[in-house]
């Protein structure tokens, strides 16, 4: 596990001091070693964190003639067939590492090397003879990878800060960008919150030969419901089989290694087979609250109990204001997941017992786990209402029912299509009609639910829960979860593998009809079958869903509260123009008096703000941040 960096022009125009400059932008990605290329024009750099091959797996790695190097961030999970089929094709392998495996492949097979490779990667290979660079990501997005071209030259990073720190007039936001954050807490990929700098996206490959940038799709989800088991025993037995050599697969290395135990489905029966695979107790780690609504503490200490494995608990009792302050100066864009929080919290409590740490992520969108999906099938019953119905209700009936009256978004909401209704429903878009907290000028600088809307249009699937899946499959899962996991796990320096998502366990489920899914409005009908069938207890199984929660209610109305007042009105966060004052006045007006909870809204416009205080200024000083605000919000909220 690494972070990559690398600047790809003119001969003369790279030296090793711009490379370990941006290096040195990540070292919390690879505290272990530094490894450099420049030669010709070419800068390759990585900073490593050392799992497989501890003494050999120095980067970059280059063929038999050293005219093909790569440097790699990530884990090839069978690396020791593919080496032993180099190595019976006459290829000379001078490590044991799977990055090396990767430059053999490319010798053999170019850029459809990629389809060889079975884990999560981000990689550069520079083709001396060829003058070419070669950049890849994984097929759903574990490993990040970004890149710009600028004043003639290629530059690419696992994070962006590294580009920014050797280049920092790229340092203009996007303001089309910045709106895809405010509606979905996130930006999805291709776009970054930078101008000039862009995401690969996941299943993509990038060349750049002669000046020119080519960007191709190599893999997509297969088409969905085309699997028919014979029965419920056949698709078990399958899905067990499939996932079991998951897990074991990424459980080879060469350091400690344990597991996330949320105590919710997905890393519970994840943990059930890691304890059927390993001959001593594994390692597990989980956090919980003191608040007993959002503490999941005591499910993981039961399964930990029942597969007695070595369990690491920690109640969190945050300093929620150092911890804000400190992810914010850490984040490349602006993120609005608040469950970041609990992740990074839970990786720091891993990272002081392994190095390598398995996770759950992932069940929910293969197995319809959200709740959000059983409440977009329920609200598809009033579809046999005529469509004209519906235009007439939102074009002249619902602007005049007051604001406050009870169901007047829901009624809004099922008179759309109902494409149109579940992007509303992930969205933004509801608060801002209903409360105007965005000016008109940021609002009309993108079209947000546009990219949503095309990803609808095009599933590779029919049914409606399978289409969602594939958005949700395509935006939310490598923009916020797997974001998030990457993000929070490398600040730490703990590799976290996500078994779920291995790609071939995920097209046998992708492949599942929805009735495999959910059934009878129950969610994850499978997959806790599965789950059941390897022991997990049913109290963990059968109860309500709560996800990574944490209570940010109660924080934003006490530790947070001063901060929130302090920052949201003042002219500096004003001037931005992001912002319509009266639309956040009477947000805040209506949370601190508790007439709503509108703490994910007011989380979202915070994480704003901060990163441009203490991210982006740093990069771009703001004049308008000299500004203080005579006049404090208490007033307005009592």
């Amino acid at each position: 596990m690494c972070g990559i960096v690398g600047i790809v022009g003119d001969e003369g125009m790279v030296d090793s001091l711009t490379i370990r400059q941006m290096c040195a932008a990540i070292v919390h990605r690879g505290p272990d070693d530094e490894g450099l290329l420049v030669k010709d024009g070419v800068g390759l750099g990585m900073r490593r964190l050392s799992v497989v091959d501890l003494v050999g797996g120095h980067q970059p790695v280059f063929n038999e003639d050293g005219t093909v190097a790569i440097v790699f961030n990530g884990e090839i999970f069978n690396f020791q067939e593919l080496r032993q089929q180099l190595l019976d094709r006459g290829h000379r392998l001078s490590t044991h590492s799977d990055t090396e495996v990767i430059v053999h492949l490319y010798e053999d097979l170019g850029e459809d090397c990629v389809h060889k490779l079975r884990g999560m990667f981000a990689f550069a290979i520079y083709d001396e003879k060829k003058r070419r660079l070669l950049l890849a990501r994984d097929r759903l997005g574990k490993k990040p990878l970004h890149y710009a071209v600028w004043n003639s030259q290629l530059f690419f990073a696992s994070e962006i800060k590294s580009i920014l720190a050797v280049a920092p007039d790229m340092a203009v936001s996007d303001s089309g960008a910045l709106l895809q954050y405010m509606y979905f807490g996130y930006i999805p990929d291709p776009a970054t919150a930078f101008r000039s700098i862009k995401k690969l996206p996941p299943g993509h490959l990038l060349t750049y030969e002669r000046g020119e940038t080519n960007v191709r799709q190599y893999w997509d989800l297969p088409r969905y419901a085309t699997n028919f088991p014979g029965s419920e025993e056949e698709c078990l037995e399958h899905l067990e089989s499939l996932l079991d050599e998951s897990v074991r697969r990424r459980m080879i290395a060469d350091v400690p290694l344990g597991a996330l135990l949320s105590g919710g489905t997905d890393s519970s029966t994840v943990v059930a087979l890691m304890a059927r695979a390993s001959s001593r107790p594994v390692k597990t780690f989980s956090i919980g609250f003191r608040d007993a609504d959002f503490n999941e503490a005591p499910y993981a200490r039961l399964v930990a109990k029942t597969f007695g494995t070595e369990h690491h608990e920690l109640i969190v009792e945050p300093d929620i204001l150092d911890a804000v302050e400190q992810l914010t100066r850490s984040m490349d864009e602006p993120f609005g997941d608040s469950s970041m929080l609990p992740t990074f919290y839970v990786c720091r409590l891993a990272r002081k017992h392994v190095t390598v740490a398995l996770s759950g992520d992932g069940g929910d969108e293969l197995f319809a786990g959200y709740e959000r999906y059983r409440i977009h099938l329920q609200d598809r019953s009033f579809d046999w209402l005529p469509a004209s119905l519906r235009s007439i209700y939102r074009e002249q009936i619902h602007n005049w029912i007051p604001s406050r009256v009870p169901g007047r978004s829901w009624a809004y909401s099922v008179s759309l299509p109902w494409q149109e209704r579940y992007t509303e429903g992930v969205s933004f878009h509801p608060f801002q009609r209903q409360m105007s907290l965005l000016t008109q000028d940021f609002v009309n600088s993108g079209e947000p639910l546009e990219l949503f809307h095309n990803y609808l249009k095009n599933a590779p699937a029919s049914d409606p829960l399978s289409r969602v899946l594939y958005l949700d499959s395509k935006t939310y899962l490598p923009g916020d979860i797997l974001t998030k996991v990457d993000r929070m796990s490398m600040l730490t320096s703990l590799e976290a593998r996500v078994p779920l998502l291995d790609h071939v366990f995920l097209e046998f489920v992708t492949g599942l009809g929805p009735g495999w899914k959910m059934r009878n409005g129950r969610q994850k009908y499978i997959l806790l079958k599965l789950a059941e069938r390897l022991g997990v207890p049913k109290k963990v199984l059968h109860r309500r869903k709560q996800g990574f929660a944490l209570p940010l209610r109660h924080w934003m109305r006490r530790e947070l509260k001063e901060l929130i007042l302090d920052v949201m009105l003042e002219p500096r966060t004003m001037q931005r123009g992001f912002f319509n004052p009266a639309g956040v006045k009477r947000l805040l007006e209506e949370h601190f008096r508790e007439r709503r909870d509108h703490s994910p809204r007011i989380w979202r416009l915070l994480i704003l703000e901060l990163w441009h205080r203490n991210f982006l200024e740093r990069f771009v000083p703001n004049s308008a941040s000299q500004g203080q605000d005579e006049t404090r919000l208490s007033r307005c909220v009592g």
